[in-house]
């Protein structure tokens, strides 16, 4: 059975029962991304999820800044578990902006569930990348950044540069669910727009020393989205998991099974009540 809210205009759906995991998808995705993530987790969890402001195509285009989207996400937190932190559950710029969140309202966040996206924004990890990896990287991020300008005057050719791209990288999304007004977290990045993304949290000074994390990665890319020595330290860290897969960037889609067993078995073991001390 769905519950569903209106938030800030977004329509968002609540499945299942127990504590509260907000799932956060990223590009070129919508909340369908976790389907059967909600399947395999519905029986012990409540899970939230929604498309991320101008996701929804069936809506206008809807760029919003890293302000605004941290606000949102705050007020489906508050709307859906206003007692209690919540779990994130986040992929790609859903790891960007669900980082970002958890940076500035620790206190409602119990922990967190990071998918193929790290250390992105910090010294170690650009200097982790070799030249060519740099050069592919701004050459997908500045297409689609391109793209989201041309949007507004030929969405046509936006619409079809997005989705080649989409081809390209590997993302088998259906086309019609893809377009152009999805891109502009890519618009953000590289040209500024929406107060652009200056100034936001260092992921390793919050993921793991402050919250518990368990990071999933695909071993089967032309580059990485975090660093080694992230990862390891990561890995180490007391209450944290780091788990590579032998797949690509949307591992909860490649390897739907084992990604999702595994997300289960942490988040039981994380939320298990701790057995009373013999006398």
């Amino acid at each position: 059975m769905q519950d569903r809210l209106t938030i800030q205009g977004l329509n968002v759906t609540m499945e299942g029962t127990g504590p509260a995991v907000v799932m956060l998808h990223g590009w070129p995705d919508t909340p369908a991304l976790w389907d059967d993530t909600v399947a395999s987790l519905r029986d012990g969890y409540r899970c939230v999820r929604f498309a991320l402001p101008g996701f929804d195509l069936s809506q206008p285009p809807r760029p919003v800044s890293v302000d605004e989207m941290c606000a949102l996400v705050g007020a489906v937190v508050d709307a859906v578990s206003p007692n209690e932190p919540v779990t994130l559950l986040l992929h790609d710029w859903g790891c960007f902006f669900g980082y970002e969140y958890a940076a500035r309202h620790t206190s409602r966040v119990a922990r967190v569930v990071g998918v193929d996206i790290g250390d992105t924004n910090s010294g170690a990890y650009l200097k982790s990348l070799k030249f060519k990896e740099k050069l592919m990287i701004a050459g997908y991020q500045l297409w689609l950044a391109l793209a989201w300008k041309l949007g507004g005057l030929l969405p046509g050719v936006a619409n079809r540069m997005t989705r080649f791209m989409a081809r390209t990288i590997g993302c088998r999304t259906a086309p019609e669910h893809m377009g152009w007004q999805m891109n502009y977290p890519y618009a953000m990045q590289w040209f500024g727009s929406y107060g652009g993304l200056r100034g936001v949290a260092r992921v390793g000074q919050v993921l793991g020393p402050q919250l518990p994390t368990l990071f999933f990665f695909g071993k089967r890319k032309p580059f990485m989205f975090h660093s080694p020595r992230w990862l390891a330290a990561l890995g180490t860290t007391p209450g944290c998991g780091v788990q590579g897969f032998d797949a690509g960037h949307w591992l909860m889609r490649q390897k739907p099974a084992l990604f999702n067993a595994s997300v289960r078995r942490w988040l039981d073991q994380a939320t298990a009540p701790m057995a009373p001390e013999a006398p």
